[in-house]
Parts: C-alpha cells; structure tokens; sequence
C-alpha cells in the first residue's frame, strides 16, 4: 500500500459564495423525504446502533486490510467500520484504530429547532434509535436504505453545530458491491453533492458556518498510516471544491474503486492541469498508488513558429531559424520579406516590409492562436489526426499510450478508461473482443496490418482522411515530420526526383512560404486542401512514397 495517497483533481476557486443544486440527489426510498424509512433521531454528534451489512452485502465489504460485515452511520458526515464516531471537529487524515469512509466529515447538527421559539430539540452524543418517518422532520436529517448489493446513506439539508440552520448542506454517500470484477468484497464508491454552504460547525473555530477547522471528505484505513483525502480537505473552500469540481467529470460527483481492499484509481483519463508553462500544462489524471495525479499530456519540444510554447518555458517563438530563408516568426506565421513591393495574392505589404495576410491585417489573437484568414485559429484547428489519435497543442498522439487503467476492470479507449466489455457488455452489431474493447461484429476475426483499421469488415488505411500538422505526413498510421530535401528522401545529394542533370520539368522551383500559412518552418504540398500537411500513404506507406513526396517538394510554389 502507499502513504498518504492524495487525489489531485482539486478545484482552484474558493470563493466565500454559497454553492448549491449540484448533482441530483437519488432518492425513491420511501420515508418522509424519500431517502428510506432508517433515519437518525435529531442529535448532535450521535450515530447509528451497529448495522449488518450481511443480508444486503453478503461478501461484506473489503476495507485495506480488513473485511467487514457491519457500519455505523454517523451524524457527523461519515460511516465507520469499528465503532461509533462522536467526534465533530475532523482530525487530519490518518486517524488511527477508526476506519470510516466520509464524505463530509464536519459537525453536522440535525437537533430540531422547527419547535416554537426555535428550542433546539434532541439529544446530544448518544446511540440513536432507528426512527420511524413521523419522528423526524422533513428536512435536516439523516437517512439510509439498503437493497440488495447497495447502500445509500443521505444526509439532508443538515444544519452545523449549535442548531443552525442558515446555512444547509446535502450529500449523500453510495456503495455499490461489484462482481465479476476484482475478488470478494470489491466495492464502488460515490459522493454526491446537492448543496454546499457551510464548512464548520461553531465548536471547531467556525463564524457563521465558516472558518476555523472545516470539512473534510475521503478515505481513512485507521492504521495510521494509508489513507485518500480529496485534496482542499480541512482548508477553507472545501465546500466549493466538492460542489462544483469532480474527479469523473460529472460536478458535485466524485467515484471511487475499492479494489482489494485499497482506494484505487477511479476513472482516468480525466483532462486537468499540471500546473506547468505551455504546452505541458496539459494533462490526464492517472492511477498512481490509491489514488491520481496529473500527468502532462505533451513534454516539451523545440520552439516552432505556431504561437505556442513548445519548449514549456514560458515563453512563445523564441529562438532563432524558426522560419526559413528571409523569413521572421511574427505572432506565429512566418513572415517573409516584400519581393519589389510585392506579395503573393491574398497578402499585403505591412510597413515592416513583410508579405502579410491581408485579412489578417490589424487582428491581435488571444495567446495560443495565430491569425489565418481573418480569424484566429488554435494550433488544432484545421487538423485532423489519423484515426485512434486526438490532437493537442498541434500535435497528433495517442492518448492511451501512457494512460494506466485497472487492468481487471478497464481498458483506454480514446484516452479515458472505460469497463471492459467483458464485464459490462456491448451494444448491438458488437462483439466483444479478447483485449476488452468492443469491435464491429465484422471486424471480430479480422487481423489488420500496421497502419490500418478495421471498419466494416475491411482493412483501411489509418490515414484516410488524415490531415496532419504543418510541416508533417502521414504514413503508416503516424503524423511524421517531412524529410528536408536529401535527408531521407531515397533521392541521392545533389539528384533530384526523376529529372535529367541540367533539365527541369518545364518549370523552375520557386522557393515556398515556411508552412505555407506561415504555421511552422516545415513546407508544404502544393494543392493540400489544408496548409498542414494532407499527403497520406496508402497501404501503409513505403519508400516508393517518399520518393514521390521528395519529387513533389522539389516542384514546390510558394502557396
């Protein structure tokens, strides 16, 4: 196991604001507010008799070390596995000898002041007695039910400690048994939160419902040692980061996996933020230990003249040959110089003395964008990767291919971790397949080469409709830069493509734009549909292609 495993999907805004009407609340259970007919009776800091688990999860449910087959439901935003827990003012995570799931551990104050004069009315510290409906309010209560396989315990519209009721929170906790996935006693976790307006209770240094020692919402296995904590917990703004923020993109809705006892990752994949420069900011949650953390989608590369920072270091553009020839990197195009005052259709000729694109004159793009056109564009935009590969700061990649899934129960699909269907099923006209993934019925016995696809039954080219990054090709399934002239190109120094010594085609090279749209320093095919490369192989490519490629370079125009 690891220490002090922390889940790193945190939100960054803590504003003081009320936050509220989040996720739905499940309800249907009957009782007075639908959430079942076990409930707490109004108390201040008691819990539940011990409950057995047995008849509803017959395997019990598998804690770190241990396997239990009995809870105890808490006022105070938690359930425990040992005993009961009175205690309203959250110790930090690890919390030895007390095993309890919380998905709001604060002091939590359901005593009825609804009576005349507003008399705080119940008990305080004591082992409630499960109540039936007409004991309990409608409201500021705590309430569970259990079915077969599944617990869902409520606690709603509660007020904080001393009887205040201004404020209100409502969340709700959920287990749910799996089978067939992982061994016995494996369970899925998820916090919902309705409405988020008070973090602390007045004994525990709070004003008004906040400030002092709030909330806090995770795992404890009691040992002293492993534990998950959503990262905010016990700071101020806890409220807000479970209400508005959630680790499986759904807001207010946070799942985990108990896999073997230990928190695992819930569902990579997610898009977040490293906190680096540039483009490796960008990142994907990912299963380390028992909980995520945020690794970079893209690590840093040399400068291009795109208007990005490549490199990470915080700047865009920097750097020398970014362009070719005569060229300058300006705001992510490669601007070249004004031949005799003149420029090539569409451009004009700016007072700098560069070929400018005449509808890009006088527009300032956001950082991130270039001008193309008149309007401004993303590095993305205008690309389209091979199939199986998402674009990102300009780049083509394969999500999945450091993306950690739970190997027993999941597999990458389009860069996020989905069940396998093996477990979960497929939809009509599917057949699952050996490695977990549905496939097309057709497609279930076919065996692709490299650099193709299955759809339909056939095998298709990857690059089918691929239109790569400036300065790139695609071939064999992969956006790969374009060779310079005599590197790698099959064609010998100083030779070109099929052309007599001394002869040309009829028509002498004109040196060409630097990425055609001035996007980066690579070039491009003349009549692309797109000024990033749209030239693809077919069958998978080979070194007849580059040859071709070299010829069509060596006959190039300025775009």
């Amino acid at each position: 196991m690891f220490r002090a495993a922390f889940l790193l999907l945190v939100a960054t805004w803590f504003a003081p604001q009320l936050v509220h009407a989040q996720a739905s609340m499940i309800n249907g259970f009957g009782g007075t507010a639908g959430y079942g007919t076990q409930c707490l009776s109004p108390n201040d800091d008691g819990s539940s008799a011990e409950i057995d688990l047995t008849p509803f999860f017959p395997a019990g449910l598998r804690f770190f070390s241990r396997t239990h087959s009995s809870i105890f439901v808490n006022t105070n935003g938690n359930i425990t596995f040992s005993e009961r827990l009175s205690t309203f003012t959250p110790a930090a995570f690890p919390v030895a000898d007390q095993p309890m799931i919380a998905p709001y551990w604060g002091d939590v104050d359901i005593r009825n002041n609804f009576a005349a004069g507003g008399a705080c009315q119940g008990s305080v510290g004591v082992t409630c007695t499960v109540c039936s409906p007409c004991h309990n309010p409608p409201e500021n209560g705590v309430w569970w039910t259990m079915e077969a396989g599944r617990l869902v315990v409520t606690w709603d519209r509660v007020g904080y400690y001393n009887c205040n009721t201004d404020r209100r929170m409502s969340f709700q906790l959920i287990l749910t048994a799996v089978e067939g996935c992982g061994g016995a006693g494996d369970f899925d976790v998820e916090f919902r939160y309705n409405r988020c307006e008070w973090e602390t209770g007045d004994a525990s240094g709070g004003s008004g419902g906040l400030g002092g020692t709030p909330a806090q919402a995770g795992f404890d296995a009691g040992d002293s040692t492993n534990f998950v904590a959503i990262m905010g917990s016990r700071m101020d703004g806890i409220r807000n980061v479970l209400c508005t923020d959630s680790n499986v993109g759904e807001t207010g809705i946070w799942r985990f996996q108990v896999r073997g006892g230990t928190v695992v990752c819930p569902d990579a994949g997610m898009p977040c933020d490293t906190g680096a420069l540039g483009v490796c900011g960008e990142g994907r949650t990912n299963c380390v230990g028992m909980g995520t953390e945020c690794q970079a989608v893209l690590e840093p590369s040399g400068e291009r003249c795109d208007a990005v920072d490549n490199d990470c270091d915080g700047t865009t553009d920097e750097g020398d040959a970014l362009c070719t020839g005569t060229e300058i990197c300006d705001r992510g195009v490669c601007r070249d110089v004004c031949f005799e005052g003149g420029c090539m259709d569409g451009e004009t000729c700016n007072a700098d003395g560069r070929c400018v694109d005449a509808a890009c004159e006088g527009i300032e793009c956001p950082e991130g964008q270039r001008c193309r056109g008149g309007s401004c564009i993303g590095a993305c935009d205008g690309i389209a990767c091979p199939a199986g590969q998402e674009c990102r700061a300009g780049r083509c990649l394969d999500l999945c291919e450091t993306l950690t899934c739970d190997p027993e129960c999941q597999v990458c699909s389009d860069g996020a971790c989905i069940g396998r269907c093996d477990l979960s099923g497929c939809a009509a006209g599917e057949t699952c397949g050996a490695d977990g993934h549905c496939v097309d019925d057709a497609c279930a016995s076919m065996m692709c080469p490299a650099g193709t696809v299955c759809e339909a039954g056939a095998c298709n080219d990857a690059c089918a409709g691929a239109v790569c990054p400036p300065g790139q090709m695609c071939t064999t399934g992969e956006c790969v830069d374009i060779p310079e002239m005599g590197e790698d190109a099959g064609v010998p120094p100083g030779e070109d493509a099929g052309v007599p010594p001394g002869e040309d085609a009829g028509e002498p090279p004109v040196e060409e734009d630097a990425g055609g749209d001035g996007t980066d320093a690579g070039r491009v095919v003349p009549g692309a549909a797109d000024p990033g490369c749209a030239c693809r192989s077919t069958g998978g490519g080979d070194a007849g292609a580059l040859l071709l490629l070299a010829a069509a370079l060596l006959w190039r125009r300025r775009l």
